[in-house]
């Protein structure tokens, strides 16, 4: 019995047509291209500081990717969590690489949105009419610090034990609301196994939702006021604008 001859190209490209359509007319997905299409980016000398909003939610979707994957071998518990994680780095094919992508990312997130804000700071884009994207911007960055402190104790080891003994008694001490937020936080007067399974629970579950939430906000209002651009560069004529456009130019980028 011969193969099953290959589909000719001219078929599937009709089948994608078709599906396009198919999609458009539910969806109008012809609006969003056009717009795409038109959207640019301005051209200055800083711009090489655009790339950095991308470049962490590009990390964070890494972060959302490997979370998952890990979260299907790993165990919460005083009694399985460490034990699990040995498994992941041990047994499970490729469990360390995950596991590595997903500890190197978390830092590198945080870096690329350090390097974002300041660049923003600096560039003086929170200004008019930007204020509540820079405001969406800070609560994404102490957002991302509490999924690092969260997921620091995961792992059930003695650093990690002791790192969030001492984060949470710094807490602690806050005026008025530090012993309430530490007792939350614990669970009780001390770091024990039902610490564990609140952070995991605030890391895999509340922490995502709030995120997924603002940085919904965040990415509209950054697509419906546009890039912010120097002072400069928007005090010159249109003509002398320079600008590409976002899709594919500045996506590839």
């Amino acid at each position: 019995m011969s193969p099953a001859s290959p589909e000719p190209p001219e078929a599937r490209r009709a089948l994608g047509r078709r599906t396009y359509a198919w999609l458009d007319e539910r969806l109008d997905l012809g609006s969003v291209v056009a717009a795409a299409r038109h959207k640019t980016v301005p051209i200055h000398r800083k711009s090489v500081w655009y790339y950095f909003g991308g470049v962490t939610l590009f990390l964070f979707l890494v972060q959302v990717a490997t979370g998952l994957l890990l979260m299907l071998y790993y165990r919460p518990g005083p009694d399985s969590a460490f034990e699990s994680v040995q498994f992941i780095l041990a047994k499970v094919e490729f469990g360390w690489l995950v596991r590595a992508i997903h500890s190197w990312s978390a830092n590198l997130l945080l870096l690329a949105a350090f390097v974002h804000m300041f660049s923003v700071f600096f560039g003086r884009a929170y200004r008019k009419p930007r204020e509540l994207t820079w405001v969406t911007g800070v609560v994404l960055l102490l957002i991302s610090f509490a999924f690092g402190f969260s997921g620091y104790l995961l792992p059930w080891n003695e650093l990690a034990f002791f790192a969030t003994k001492v984060g949470t008694d710094m807490m602690g001490v806050v005026p008025l609301i530090g012993k309430p937020l530490l007792t939350l936080l614990r669970g009780g007067e001390d770091v024990t196994g039902l610490t564990l399974f609140r952070f995991y629970g605030i890391h895999v579950a509340v922490l995502p939702a709030v995120m997924t939430a603002v940085l919904i906000v965040h990415l509209a209002l950054v697509q419906r006021q546009g890039m912010s651009a120097p002072e400069k560069w928007e005090s010159e004529p249109p003509a002398k604008r320079r600008t590409m456009p976002f899709f594919p130019n500045f996506l590839l980028r």
